[in-house]
């Protein structure tokens, strides 16, 4: 975990629009706390990718059972702060040493590790994060944020190593790193 010297990234939220008008009127975000959250409780954004989290909330729409009527995405400009960067060999450092601390626990009291289910719903991910973000407040620090790649979607032509759905995605813990929130022009989110 690291401060870095430039440490703002522009990030996209997917969203409904009547939420996304919320944002940019400042009402606060909404902490996501689902027990599949990868990188743990925080507002998510897609790291430089407004078409990703378009593509998101289009997809989270055609599961039905959703608040979600009208698609949108806000920008917003992120500080990274003190940074938990699965980006890193620090970062990578750091949530090994959660899960060994999680996997003790739990075998010392008898208990069974959750299991990531698939790319989607990764319980076991997030309880280590969950782990990673305890270790470092019971030392006196914080984590404002979480950042890491995530491989995703089918190959984009045969025998490629390039995944048409990879994006570094950013959870932020800290509400003070959101810095500022504006409206996303439509052709940032439009493809070639």
């Amino acid at each position: 975990m690291h401060r870095l010297s430039a440490s703002f990234v522009l990030g996209y939220h997917g969203c409904d629009s009547a939420v996304a008008e919320d944002l940019l009127r400042s009402v606060p975000f909404k902490v996501s706390g689902n027990d599949y959250d990868w990188l743990g409780s925080g507002v998510y954004f897609w790291e430089a990718n407004p078409r990703r989290g378009l593509d998101f909330v289009t997809e989270v729409m055609s599961r039905g059972k959703t608040p979600i009527k009208v698609p949108a995405v806000v920008g917003a400009v992120i500080d990274l702060g003190s940074c938990l960067d699965l980006m890193t060999a620090v970062g990578i450092d750091m949530v090994r040493i959660g899960y060994e601390s999680l996997a003790e626990t739990l075998r010392t009291a008898g208990a069974a590790l959750p299991v990531n289910k698939d790319d989607l719903r990764r319980q076991l991910d997030r309880a280590v994060i969950e782990r990673v973000h305890a270790i470092v407040e019971a030392n006196g620090a914080a984590i404002d944020t979480v950042r890491g790649v995530f491989v995703e979607g089918k190959p984009i032509y045969p025998g490629s190593g390039f995944d048409a759905k990879t994006h570094i995605q950013i959870a932020v813990r800290n509400p003070r790193c959101i810095k500022g929130v504006f409206r996303v022009p439509d052709e940032h989110l439009k493809g070639p």
